[in-house]
């Protein structure tokens, strides 16, 4: 609809209190918290004991809709890479502990991009005119997806929810969302894959009952770590060029955290300065699609996003799959539990 826009009106964050430290995962292994600290980035992390993904996103997604104050949406978008059960999808179970009755209700799976997958998909459900407000919740419970033996990949992944709630708003109105820039590359995809569990790997067990397949997450760090900082890169120039924004009118930018090279080289590649990318990583490591909303509803919370600012939105993961946008920070609030 002409003059339509999608706008953020409220954020909201959930971390588990478990704290995993490096020094705790590693034990007795000779490489250990200065390495993981300077390798990736990450000196702790948060794990969730006796929550699953859709505990965690209906407390993000409450804190959405308490900082926005409403208590009605007209549809709940769950966007997750660790769901609770193949089937049903989690986002009506969301809908149904918060209370919101019977309304559209669907999950989303794009990696670690399936925040901003979630509000391009959000923000046309709003254009569009068929509805007028819309609860997204990104949540990952990762941690059950990793391999106990493989330390490395715990090093890197945490868990975590992040929600934001869109309205309806006029065309240009602060926190409206900018012209997005989404892709993907499916000839890649076994960069970054849980082998088992789906149909592919049930199928061939039935067809041949010792078959195996892990199911653990694998990842091909190496190769992934350079396409993400030249995808990331690539992508964010296109959505500010599509906002009608130079780099150098750029404020901030939020990028998935993903490992602190990639956000150096996202920061040195887009000639931004340190201060200009916002990371939590230390904390929290990657917290896959909740990485982004986890971190700006935290920024919000504690005034690091204020109104005025130029924001560009980043993410790069599974698929492959990537994404930006940008906003305009408008006055907004944000509840952050656990961080």
């Amino acid at each position: 609809m002409s003059g339509r826009a999608a706008a953020l009106a409220g954020l909201g964050a959930y971390v588990p209190p478990r704290v995993l430290t490096n020094a705790e995962l590693c034990g007795r292994r000779p490489v250990g918290d200065e390495w993981i600290r300077e390798r990736i980035g990450v000196a702790s992390r948060r794990i969730a004991d006796g929550e699953a993904t859709v505990d965690l996103a209906v407390r993000a997604g409450r804190h959405a809709l308490t900082a926005a104050g409403v208590d009605r949406v007209d549809a709940v978008v769950l966007t997750t890479i660790s769901p609770d059960r193949l089937l049903p999808a989690g986002a009506p179970e969301v809908a149904a502990r918060l209370g919101l009755g019977a309304v559209p209700a669907f999950d989303l799976a794009a990696g670690c991009s399936g925040f901003l997958y979630g509000l391009g998909v959000a923000t046309s459900m709003i254009t569009g005119g068929a509805f007028g407000r819309v609860l997204l919740v990104a949540s990952d419970v990762f941690s059950a997806f990793l391999d106990p033996q493989d330390w490395l990949m715990s090093a890197i992944f945490g868990d975590g929810a992040g929600a934001v709630v869109l309205h309806a708003a006029a065309a240009g109105a602060p926190g409206a969302f900018g012209p997005f820039d989404l892709g993907s590359d499916g000839a890649q995809a076994d960069l970054l894959e849980v082998p088992g569990g789906g149909a592919r790997a049930r199928k061939r067990q039935l067809a041949d009952p010792g078959a195996e397949f892990s199911p653990y997450f694998r990842m091909d760090g190496p190769v992934v770590r350079k396409q993400a900082v030249v995808g990331m890169c690539d992508s964010v120039s296109r959505a500010l060029d599509r906002a009608g924004w130079r780099p150098a009118d750029l404020d901030v930018l939020v990028a998935h955290q993903a490992n602190r090279r990639i956000l150096d080289g996202l920061t040195a590649e887009l000639g931004l300065s340190p201060g200009q990318v916002l990371s939590h990583i230390e904390a929290y490591g990657n917290a896959a699609a909740a990485s982004v909303p986890v971190l700006l509803a935290q920024a919000a919370a504690a005034g690091t996003l204020v109104p005025g600012l130029r924001v560009a939105l980043t993410a790069y993961g599974a698929g492959l799959a990537w994404g930006s946008t940008t906003l305009v920070w408008p006055e907004v609030r944000a509840v952050a539990e656990g961080g």
